[in-house]
């Protein structure tokens, strides 16, 4: 890969993190109570969730100018890692032998792509 290339798929990897962050925004948003139905969705954190999605779109968008296709849903599977560590650091979830397996495969697939 030249440097044009991996500039923006470090932008596609940005975008994939920015939209994990916002997943974590929707999940505080869920967990508190609201006096009525559409306050759960016109509240600041949804509305900053939805808001940093599109930003994060418009980088993907913006990304698949210069890298291949191909390469996009590799970058895309970093996601299961940055949500697993945010469940497990901001929401104490647990970490068991299938969710490391599972995460270790991620890993792997993501090194066989970039050897090959």
């Amino acid at each position: 890969m030249d440097n044009t290339t991996l500039l923006y798929a470090g932008i596609y990897l940005a975008a994939v993190f920015i939209s994990s962050l916002s997943q974590v925004l929707l999940k505080k948003a869920a967990g508190r109570e609201y006096k009525n139905p559409l306050a759960q969705y016109l509240n600041p954190l949804v509305i900053l969730a939805y808001t940093v999605f599109v930003g994060a779109t418009l980088l993907c968008m913006l990304a698949y100018k210069e890298i291949p296709l191909s390469l996009g849903p590799v970058l895309e599977a970093t996601s299961y890692l940055y949500v697993t560590f945010f469940g497990v650091t901001i929401f104490g979830e647990k970490l068991g032998r299938q969710k490391v397996l599972a995460l270790a495969l991620i890993l792997a697939g993501i090194g066989i792509y970039a050897l090959g």
